[in-house]
């Protein structure tokens, strides 16, 4: 099957060159997938040339405007309707596209995909969704940033999206849903969160087990971490930081001394296979949960092989139908009262 995505060529700080050099790099894994580059014509023609790309795959759909990266959504929103940002969700909309990526803003992408899509049916928000590593795989954790205020009704909404997709995307049987908190404690929390767990514990169809702590993340105790956008963002880029920290830690120590030299040849593969572990662009491409249709935001500085790796995660969105399971799930949650 034919996936056609559609990708902010003009979005990011390293645009056009991760986007192009992405898609070509992502073709490796997804022969059968077509992209529409989405921006400046001649910008666009002159990087395809310089890589010596097979135009089959490529088609070029120009936009005359680029949305900053610190552009205020609203006015990108107004002001900006031929950006690249702006075509792309279009061309999502009116079904020339199964699926968008962008470097782009972040608040002006949720902004335009929400304004241009709209939200599927029962979804009040959507929630930027993303995945990291843990000690037994992977972790889903939303929202990472769109929504920094959030009500009971919105956590629940992101548990059961973040359930789906674990189960559609990672396929997991019966996805452990956690609730990030100050505690694991039923009292700890805010009155949103103490709410919001009392009514994901008397939902059977969620997977809920209780309240995880932030260090939960990376244990692999649980496959999904539902948190406000505040929370989550500070938390992903807590942990950012941090990994950038220990990388640095470890090049300073094995640069000591001609010893040290020594121990890090000897260490080279066992480092080789950490740093592939916890490389931030194996894991790039923060997905719209809620959208009705496929948004990937890929992360604004995104080397191509971090591009490509958000275009497999929309690719594989895409065959997965994963947004009509949302809908089918959130239609026989309300079908059933919430219980």
């Amino acid at each position: 099957m034919t996936i056609r995505i559609a990708l902010d060529a003009m979005g990011g700080d390293r645009a056009p060159v991760a986007p192009v050099e992405g898609a070509v790099l992502a073709l490796e894994h997804h022969p059968d997938c077509e992209f529409i580059l989405v921006g400046q014509a001649g910008v666009i023609e002159a990087e395809l040339t310089r890589l010596g790309v097979d135009h089959s795959h490529f088609t070029i759909h120009p936009a005359s405007e680029v949305v900053g990266m610190a552009e205020k959504p609203s006015v990108a929103l107004r002001s900006k309707k031929d950006s690249s940002m702006r075509v792309g969700a279009n061309l999502l909309k009116s079904g020339q596209a199964d699926a968008f990526v962008s470097s782009g803003n972040t608040g002006a992408l949720m902004a335009t995909a929400r304004y241009v899509l709209k939200t599927l049916p029962g979804v009040d928000r959507p929630a930027i969704m993303a995945v990291v590593p843990s000690m037994t795989g992977q972790t889903l954790m939303l929202d990472v940033g769109a929504n920094v205020d959030c009500t009971a009704d919105h956590l629940c909404q992101f548990a059961l999206m973040g359930k789906v997709y674990a189960m559609a995307v990672m396929d997991l049987p019966n996805p452990r849903v956690g609730l990030l908190n100050i505690g694991e404690e039923e009292i700890k929390g805010n009155e949103v969160v103490k709410e919001a767990a009392e009514r994901l514990k008397q939902s059977g169809g969620v997977g809920f087990v209780g309240n995880v702590e932030a260090s939960d993340i990376f244990s692999g105790g649980v496959d999904v971490v539902v948190c406000d956008g505040f929370v989550g963002n500070v938390s992903l880029k807590t942990t950012e930081g941090m990994a950038r920290m220990l990388t640095h830690f470890l090049r300073e120590a094995f640069s000591a001394s001609i010893w040290t030299k020594l121990g890090y040849l000897a260490a080279k593969p066992a480092l080789a296979t950490f740093r592939s572990r916890v490389d931030p662009r194996k894991y790039n491409g923060a997905i719209l949960l809620g959208l009705n249709g496929i948004v990937v935001k890929s992360h604004g500085s995104a080397d191509p092989y971090a591009f490509s790796r958000a275009i497999d995660v929309a690719a594989g969105l895409s065959a997965n139908r994963v947004n009509e399971k949302i809908r089918r799930a959130i239609e026989a949650l309300a079908d059933t009262g919430g219980e």
